[in-house]
């Protein structure tokens, strides 16, 4: 593999245009990259190509025009589609391309492309990010990198580009499970903000003054601090959708299970969300969980 180049020579190629894709892309053009699409809808395509970019037909032609693609898509099976099926990367797979899987998706799916996309050559590094909508737009995303150590040399400037604490992890689905380990500690805290916020509610406690006081002590967190006033404001606009996070936690009780490893405190979150999700709240916010214990103690959180 070739030794770190300067970002004016690297072709970058990005799949998937959602909340997280359209900022990071921006941020990509930002750094000088060029930068060329692909997106199921038209919407992001179109974000992006007046931002600088351009389009391709299909991941093939994404793959084609690069040196690095990346996807940032649902899940696993969406990974699988545009890496191996028809019209995929893997089509246009050769010796030097690097593909960076940026989704949060199986660590097994994650090492079985790997080993397709190596039998023509390619690399594949999974990448998996942390920081929400927030850090893909200002460029602060914690990225969790799996693969081989000298592919991601290659392409930290890349990394770089979109976020500030970047780790390899390890190999291929290392930066996978790291990323399940995160969002498990994210679901927890979760759980323990919403608790805090019915509890507060129920003492008739203001909850600004309560959120400042916790906010400044040992059980500061960044749910507490960043979604606590959304969960006290109703506000439940998605920085991270309920749905997803169900995908998430998913993923991770069914890693856990492969090695017969309890977890939970996970489970039990992740029935909780079910809740949230069977009264229609599938595509709010992950700080709608507090609708779930809303409606087990007859009580709204209102700040």
């Amino acid at each position: 593999m070739p030794n770190p180049i300067e970002a004016a020579e690297l072709r970058v190629g990005f799949i998937g245009l959602g909340i997280m894709g359209r900022p990071m892309v921006r941020n990509l053009l930002k750094a000088d990259f060029p930068v060329t699409v692909w997106n199921r809808s038209r919407p992001g395509i179109e974000e992006c190509l007046s931002a600088g970019a351009s389009e391709a037909g299909s991941p093939r032609e994404v793959a084609e025009a690069s040196d690095i693609v990346i996807t940032m898509v649902t899940d696993s099976p969406d990974v699988e589609q545009v890496a191996l099926g028809p019209g995929g990367i893997l089509e246009a797979a050769r010796t030097g391309l690097v593909h960076i899987d940026m989704s949060t998706i199986s660590p097994e799916v994650t090492r079985e492309v790997a080993r397709k996309l190596a039998s023509k050559g390619a690399a594949m590094l999974d990448a998996p990010v942390s920081g929400g909508d927030k850090g893909a737009i200002e460029g602060t995303l914690s990225i969790m990198v799996g693969g081989e150590a000298d592919v991601f040399q290659r392409c930290l400037p890349v990394f770089q580009a979109m976020g500030k604490r970047i780790t390899h992890q390890g190999p291929h689905g290392s930066g996978q499970a790291c990323k399940l380990c995160n969002q498990i500690v994210v679901a927890l805290n979760l759980l323990a903000v919403s608790e805090c916020m019915v509890f507060a509610q129920k003492q008739g406690l203001n909850l600004g003054k309560m959120l400042e006081a916790v906010g400044g002590g040992a059980a500061s967190s960044w749910g507490l601090v960043n979604l606590g006033p959304r969960m006290a404001q109703r506000d439940f606009a998605p920085g991270f959708m309920v749905k997803l996070q169900q995908k998430d936690l998913r993923l991770a009780l069914e890693a856990a299970a492969q090695g017969t490893l309890p977890l939970p405190g996970t489970a039990l979150t992740h029935q909780l969300f079910r809740v949230v999700e069977a009264l229609g709240g599938g595509d709010l916010g992950t700080q709608a969980l507090v609708t779930a214990l809303e409606q087990m103690g007859q009580l709204e959180v209102k700040g």
